[in-house]
């Protein structure tokens, strides 16, 4: 079988981001529905401005900025770039209009294709990998994001309403969803955990190196809709001795009682892109915060894993189950630079080490990741209070030497 070519796979990649955005309206792509998420137009351009930055005003000898205030307006947070616009107010940018950033998006395409038949630089070649991998990231984003925006609207509209499944990784993730929940021991041992080998890994996945872990078991698999549904009718969401601290205050002010999508009238229901549908109790429970996701497993009598179990986990247990495609796995790890972590120079440097702070460690991927952004190692990161992603759970106890 042939090898896809970076060129091809950055072509690739840049189309299916077009896919993405031709499933909504102008008038979708303009609205940016809470803080936290952006407009589809915003990530459109906010993509395409990294390959402008980062690798046509890096490497293009005879560079000229496609409009000189979109550095600015389509700068995230890279300090080292320059002013950035508020990341509050980038539903108020009406215009450049759709087309407009659509132009801009073929525009730097050619420059940047150009490039790559001109050019041959390894160092061309890691920027382009490396915003092939952001802009991955972009497009759970997008869905995500998008999901946010209808889920606002009263009208409950669906998105996807031809693929009546369309949030699943596959037809199998359900059927999984539905096996009893099984325990699967691991004993303590020395471990590496880390990226190592050749193939790319986010700064933040390095250095491998070593840990220890005490004994432990986990969860087969995801926890379950109806599984979650049993911890709200226990009075989950009214009993503070289950939660953080934190976790109640946020829970209270903000009058939480369920989880992001869920809706109760005479039946439970969830929105999803396929619209309002009544809720399948065999689905993984998701868009949990870390908050839910921690009270829920001291409820059940366990706790959450740490990033070095999770890993441990699964380098050697081919039986556990939702590993990747379903949801993103809270840890009770603190995102932090593993020992030996360097912060690469310049603006690129900012891309992780400067969030690590206030933040947990999530572990997998979910049914919203594109394919081939799945990896082991991979450290996905969201502040505890964080919901519209897909997040869900997965259960850890810890072994004493007297159990069995």
């Amino acid at each position: 079988m042939r090898t896809t070519t970076l060129a091809e796979r950055w072509k690739q990649t840049r189309q299916h981001t077009l896919n993405i955005a031709a499933l909504v309206s102008a008038e979708d792509a303009c609205v940016q529905s809470m803080p936290d998420a952006s407009p589809l137009k915003w990530h459109l351009a906010h993509t395409t401005w990294f390959f402008e930055t980062f690798v046509l005003e890096a490497f293009d000898t005879d560079f000229i900025p496609f409009h000189p205030q979109f550095k600015v307006l389509f700068n995230s947070y890279y300090n080292g770039v320059g002013e950035k616009h508020p990341r509050a107010q980038r539903g108020l940018l009406s215009r450049p209009a759709l087309a407009e950033i659509l132009e801009y998006r073929h525009a730097t395409d050619l420059r940047v294709q150009h490039l790559l038949t001109t050019l041959k630089s390894e160092k061309l070649s890691e920027r382009i990998e490396l915003g092939i991998q952001h802009e991955q990231q972009h497009q759970e984003l997008m869905l995500t994001d998008i999901k946010h925006l209808l889920s606002c609207n009263p009208l409950y509209p669906a998105l996807l309403s031809e693929h009546p499944h369309a949030e699943q990784a596959d037809v199998s993730d359900h059927c999984i969803s539905n096996t009893p929940l099984e325990w699967h021991r691991f004993d303590a041992h020395l471990l590496e955990i880390g990226h190592e080998g050749s193939d790319f890994c986010f700064d933040n996945e390095k250095p491998r190196h070593r840990q220890f872990v005490e004994p432990f078991s986990l969860t087969s698999r995801l926890i379950n809709n109806g599984e979650y549904l049993l911890f709200i009718q226990d009075g989950g969401y009214q009993n503070p001795s289950w939660w953080l601290a934190e976790g109640w205050d946020w829970l209270r002010q903000n009058q939480i009682r369920h989880p992001l999508y869920w809706h109760s009238d005479a039946h439970w229901q969830e929105f999803s892109l396929n619209g309002l549908q009544p809720l399948d109790m065999h689905e993984s429970v998701s868009h949990l915060s870390y908050f839910e996701a921690a009270a829920y497993a001291s409820w059940a009598g366990a706790r959450l894993p740490t990033e070095a179990e999770w890993e441990c986990a699964a380098q050697k247990d081919d039986n556990l189950h939702q590993l990747f495609d379903s949801c993103w796995q809270w840890t009770s790890s603190s995102y932090a630079p593993y020992p030996g972590f360097e912060i690469p120079a310049g603006a690129i440097g900012e891309y992780n080490g400067k969030f690590m702070v206030n933040q947990y460690v999530l572990r997998g991927s979910s049914s919203f990741t594109p394919p081939h952004h799945s990896r082991l190692t991979y450290r996905n990161f969201f502040p505890s209070h964080a919901r519209w992603q897909r997040t869900g759970i997965r259960l850890a106890r810890s072994i004493s030497d007297t159990d069995d």
